[in-house]
């Protein structure tokens, strides 16, 4: 095997410190004020949630959701949230905590495999590239399922292709790592963490007809380990709750995926915007990197494109398909096309500038637009989710990386191309979520009141919600009865006698002029209706542009 021309110019340089600069510089940025901020409704409170019950409850196996039962996701995160809990108490830093090191974890795991298919320097830009990119560094910092899927499944296809590259003897070991990371990546959402890894796997053997990989593959024993590992969770939740084997596999896979019934509908192109917002600034440079991927396949590092190329090209595609999507569905695609954008920059190192060239021109405009738009927009908008002040330096930020952009395509040079997109890349990443986040998390958490509810609610008080709130039960560590829709566990509400928990508007009122302690969350005009017909007026302890926290007492 050729050894790359930068490996052999210093030689000194080892794996083990390229690891542990890595991990320090990226580990400062995903873990760093990681509890600073309120967990976000709906979906961070409810992976925190339900460990939280887990934990109250002594039961690792049945998930539930404000006390009821929730079998939309399998387990993975829901055990390593409960660790994490075990280990440094409820909140939000332990609730983020195994994210934020599943992010680290795929940015680490993508230094390797670039090292091994393109050698060191595309290893280290690849995590550049990847460790680097605004929307992964923020989505990995927020406790959701879709970050240990990307994790583990960026683990598992980049074993596989290390263990059965051309030109190398199988190695067993990757193997066997294939077996176990898509084990866990079924563990962490579904079906998806065995279906797509295997559409990758089976095209890249049709199209590089290398069929003898069937053989290699340690088949026999990699499947026991598969289901040694995959299993056992599945049969036990199934043992005890028949109701979920329809549920979980019939409506949350196959109805998901082929019809509309999770109401997510969008069209095709749907991740196409998603994808070029997310992974901005290291976007413009994707149609680059993927050219030539089939023309160029069986020249040197031919096949290990080819196989970077159909692992992001697949996934995209079936989430495209899918008549379910979220935005952070489409992460598993980052790794892949991280390595082959730092693939990219290192030819223009080398002094290959031409591909970055374009590019360069057009991502230095748009940021440059960008940056006049971020300024503007707090003037313009109705209830924009910016000050003047943060639109201000958001701006500044693109427009000093757009300048540097156009700069350096001028000048042909990819040094400072590349340290102007990882510059501004952490400067936005540092600077945007102050910014953003304290207005998006008045509107979409619910830390202050259920804070409240904690401090001033007897035992025996009743909290009520308008509408399912997830942050509520969190932090006010107690379950919620809901009026007007269960939301997404009316399934779980279903289940059992129920009925003293999901209200109807009368018994709410009822409930609300009866002689319990009542604490509700309720909605503006809600509120007007307590005030004009119940027997007790509505007490306010807190108010949002939208909710206001009320009791009886």
């Amino acid at each position: 095997m050729q050894i790359p021309l930068y490996d052999r110019i210093r030689p000194d340089e080892s794996r083990r410190r390229d690891l542990l600069i890595l991990t320090l510089v990226f580990g400062l940025l995903f873990l760093q004020f990681l509890g600073h901020s309120p967990l976000i409704d709906p979906d961070e409170t409810r992976y925190a949630e339900i460990p939280r019950e887990m934990l109250e409850r002594g039961d690792l196996i049945t998930p539930l959701l404000n006390y009821v039962k929730y079998f939309e996701k399998p387990v993975l995160l829901y055990w390593l949230n409960a660790l994490s809990f075990s280990m440094f108490g409820i909140g939000e830093f332990s609730a983020r905590l195994a994210c934020a090191l599943s992010g680290l974890g795929t940015v680490l795991f993508s230094y390797h495999l670039g090292r091994e298919l393109f050698g060191r320097r595309v290893g280290l830009l690849s995590a550049l590239v990847l460790g680097c990119c605004t929307g992964f560094l923020i989505q990995s910092r927020m406790n959701i399922t879709d970050i240990p899927l990307t994790f583990t499944m960026t683990a598992a296809l980049g074993s596989y292709i290390l263990a059965a590259r051309e030109a190398e003897r199988p190695k067993a070991g990757y193997y066997y790592l294939f077996y176990l990371f898509a084990a866990l990546a079924v563990l962490a959402k579904g079906l998806i963490g065995m279906v797509l890894p295997g559409a990758v796997i089976f095209w890249h053997i049709v199209l590089t007809r290398r069929w003898r990989i069937l053989k290699e593959m340690r088949l026999f024993t990699g499947l026991i380990l598969f289901f040694a590992v995959a299993a056992p969770w599945f049969v036990l939740v199934c043992r005890d709750n028949p109701e979920f084997f329809q549920f979980f596999f019939i409506h949350e896979h196959f109805e998901r995926f082929l019809t509309t019934v999770h109401h997510r509908y969008q069209p095709f192109w749907y991740f196409i915007p998603i994808l070029f917002g997310f992974m901005i600034p290291w976007s413009f440079f994707i149609p680059a990197a993927l050219r030539g991927f089939w023309r160029e396949r069986t020249l040197p590092g031919g096949e290990a494109r080819l196989y970077l190329a159909l692992w992001a090209i697949i996934i995209f595609v079936f989430f495209s398909k899918s008549n379910s999507k979220l935005p952070a569905y489409i992460l598993p695609v980052y790794p892949a096309l991280a390595i082959l954008i730092g693939a990219l920059f290192d030819k223009a190192l080398n002094g290959e500038f031409r591909p970055l060239r374009r590019p360069a021109l057009v991502f230095g405009c748009v940021l440059i637009l960008l940056g006049c738009a971020a300024v503007l927009y707090p003037l313009v908008a109705h209830g924009p989710l910016v000050t003047f002040v943060g639109g201000s330096v958001i701006g500044s930020i693109f427009l000093a990386q757009g300048i540097v952009a156009l700069a350096a395509a001028r000048r042909r040079d990819p040094r400072l191309l590349l340290g102007g997109l990882v510059l501004g890349s952490i400067l936005l990443f540092l600077a945007a979520p102050q910014f953003v986040f304290p207005i998006f998390a008045e509107r979409k958490s619910y830390r202050e009141p259920g804070e409240i509810v904690k401090r001033l609610a007897s035992p025996d008080a009743v909290l009520v919600s308008q509408g399912l709130r997830q942050g509520l039960s969190f932090y006010a560590g107690r379950r919620v009865a809901i009026f007007d829709g269960a939301g997404e566990i009316e399934f779980g509400s279903k289940i059992g006698d129920q009925s003293a928990w999901f209200l109807e508007r009368p018994a709410f009122l009822a409930l609300w002029n009866g002689p319990k302690p009542v604490y509700a969350m309720v909605q503006r005009e809600t509120l007007g209706e307590l005030k004009a017909g119940s027997v007790i007026p509505p007490r306010i302890l807190w108010q949002s542009s939208k909710h206001y926290l009320v009791t009886n007492r």
